[in-house]
């Protein structure tokens, strides 16, 4: 899983002021971290259909940050899906 060091280099790494722990980038860029996580997992546990309930879960959330993102600041949110290679 995600260890306080990973997390605080994720928040130091996105950041937008120097006391931001919950702007949108950062709650994003966390979720990113554990949905790439549990998509490892799913290679070696198939069957993990409670996990994959959470995955989803955390995917339409990170969806609708996204969106909001969007459309409160169309540059930071461009900034971000480069910064986390979200699109393709």
């Amino acid at each position: 899983m995600l260890s306080k060091e990973e997390k605080l280099k994720i928040i130091k790494d996105n950041k937008i002021h120097a006391s931001d722990t919950g702007s949108p980038e950062v709650q994003i860029a966390i979720m990113t971290n554990r949905i790439n996580y549990l998509s490892e997992h799913f290679e070696s546990h198939k069957k993990d259909f409670h996990s994959r309930t959470g995955l989803m879960r955390l995917v339409g959330q990170r969806k609708r940050l996204l969106e909001y993102l969007k459309k409160e600041d169309p540059a930071r949110y461009e900034k971000l899906i480069k910064k986390l290679k979200l699109r393709k």
